[in-house]
């Protein structure tokens, strides 16, 4: 069966939620609920995947909306993963990234472990050794 007839394409962040759960379900790292309501509503683009009522991939565009772009949040239910839903969810971020980025846009993104291969499909290449991505991960200490 193709999977844009059992599935259905949202183009719409998702709710704090539905966020947190398909993050944490799908193997990335967990966000606070704190997190999520502040970092939701800054959301450049969303698309989820349906499969009925059920949300079982999400993925987002943020940034500032004219240099600079980060393609995040690429997550899909374990049960569902293998079915070319990583592969619709990019598609839709390609179209919206081709209709409203600037030709001099920057776009980026951090691919974890065995995912690189799907993004290269796209057109992302490794930075590496002219950059190098870095991260600093907040935490409070008690």
């Amino acid at each position: 069966m193709p999977v844009e007839s059992k599935y259905q394409v949202l183009r719409q962040v998702p709710d704090v939620q539905t966020y947190c759960h398909l993050r944490a379900a799908s193997g990335l790292s967990a966000k606070t609920v704190e997190a999520a309501e502040r970092g939701l509503k800054n959301s450049l683009f969303g698309v989820q995947i349906s499969d009925g009522e059920k949300i079982v991939g999400i993925g987002r565009v943020i940034g500032d909306g004219g240099t600079t772009y980060q393609v995040c949040d690429i997550a899909v239910l374990p049960e569902h993963q293998g079915q070319g839903l990583g592969k619709l969810i990019m598609t839709e971020i390609m179209a919206y990234l081709d209709e409203n980025a600037p030709e001099s846009a920057y776009v980026s993104l951090i691919a974890d472990g065995p995912a690189a291969h799907l993004y290269t499909k796209y057109g992302f290449a490794p930075v590496t050794p002219a950059s190098i991505g870095m991260a600093f991960k907040v935490g409070r200490k008690a």
